[in-house]
């Protein structure tokens, strides 16, 4: 019959063990920090594909290269597409590692779709109705309107901007600007110069009194001898009717019952 260790034999092989376990683990770990910092997975490309209409691969490869630290392994992704990103024009960014030391990125830029702001502010508004801040010389296309609004609002306008456009299109008018003020209420500014007060409420209802207001306008801006073109200002706000004004006339035009 074998008989047992004795318990400080035992307790020093265990220790022994866990030692070398220890150090296996050191060894390990020292190995991997030195591969993952070796200059053989230092980044040395960056390919970069998507949207680059305002930015120019090679530029901003050039541009974002010396503000990526680490190597394959060690890169941040986060701060690398926070890079990017904060490239003007640059909406979002998707950074992805290549093996053994390139990054894939894919980038979507912003597109202009409104200036944002009061006259002679240059923010700018995208296509999600995002506001973001660009050099408003390489805006692509020229006569965008102008939207204003509480901060943190700019969708809500952009949505309420596509919504009331049309509507005036087939009036040969243009909507220009449009602005939501602290209280709630619209106000529209055409490209004739017309300021029309569109009044406060849920936009299907700015809809609806826009709607009733332009099935009306030719018939009294005819009345008149003017055209709808001639209008100056307009108020929707009346419960029952609108008040109008145009080039050298003034009435109050009634399109609903009196009380």
């Amino acid at each position: 019959m074998i008989k047992p260790l004795p318990v400080d034999i035992r307790l020093m092989q265990l220790t022994t063990q866990v030692l070398w376990g220890v150090l296996a683990l050191l060894a390990l770990a020292g190995t991997a920090i030195f591969v993952s910092r070796h200059a053989a997975f230092a980044i040395r490309g960056i390919a970069v594909s998507g949207d680059v209409s305002h930015n120019n691969a090679l530029t901003l490869r050039a541009n974002v290269a010396p503000h990526l630290h680490g190597t394959f392994f060690t890169l941040d992704l986060g701060r690398a597409r926070a890079t990017f990103e904060a490239v003007p024009w640059v909406r979002q960014a998707v950074v992805r590692r290549e093996f053994p030391n390139r990054l894939r990125v894919q980038l979507q830029e912003h597109r202009a779709v409104a200036f944002w702001g009061p006259d002679g502010e240059s923010r700018l508004v995208n296509s999600f109705g995002e506001v973001f801040e660009a050099n408003v010389g390489e805006v692509e296309h020229d006569g965008l309107p102008r939207l204003q609004g509480p901060d943190g609002q700019s969708a809500q306008v952009w949505d309420a901007f596509q919504a009331l456009q049309p509507l005036f299109e087939p009036m040969d008018l243009t909507l220009e600007q449009l602005e939501l003020n602290g209280r709630g209420s619209w106000r529209a500014r055409l490209d004739t110069g017309a300021v029309m007060e569109l009044g406060a409420g849920s936009l299907p209802e700015v809809q609806a009194r826009t709607q009733v207001f332009l099935k009306t306008l030719t018939q009294v801006s005819a009345r008149y001898g003017r055209k709808p073109e001639a209008l100056e200002t307009a108020d929707l706000r009346h419960q029952d009717g609108y008040a109008l004004r145009m080039r050298g006339v003034t009435t109050l035009a009634q399109v609903g019952p009196k009380k």
